[in-house]
């Protein structure tokens, strides 16, 4: 898989933001459906300079609502994302620097 579109954007939620800080340093991020642990190990690596000791995949599911006679609507779509834990050694990831080549 292309690395560059492996990291799709962060999770912005209460329970993300509390695992940032702290001695946690756990980062969650939105990925690609076909994006492994090694890709994006790789990825963070390669254009953050982030140094990942555990990636963890979560797929997210679809949240449908059901309406009518057997109709069903899809209120958000299903999502894979990622924890990553970062290394004692490395530095906090900032995604806003996003390293080139």
């Amino acid at each position: 898989m292309d690395l560059t579109r492996v990291i799709l954007g962060p999770v912005v939620t209460e329970k993300s933001e509390r695992l940032k800080t702290g001695d946690k340093r756990m980062y969650t991020f939105r990925v690609a459906n076909g994006a492994t642990k090694i890709d994006v190990k790789k990825a963070l690596h390669q254009f953050y300079d982030f140094e990942a000791v555990s990636v963890r995949m979560i797929r997210v599911q679809s949240k449908e609502r059901a309406f009518g006679k057997g109709a069903k609507m899809e209120k958000r779509q299903s999502f894979k994302k990622a924890v990553v834990t970062a290394s004692p050694k490395s530095k906090p990831l900032d995604l806003a620097h996003f390293k080139t080549a």
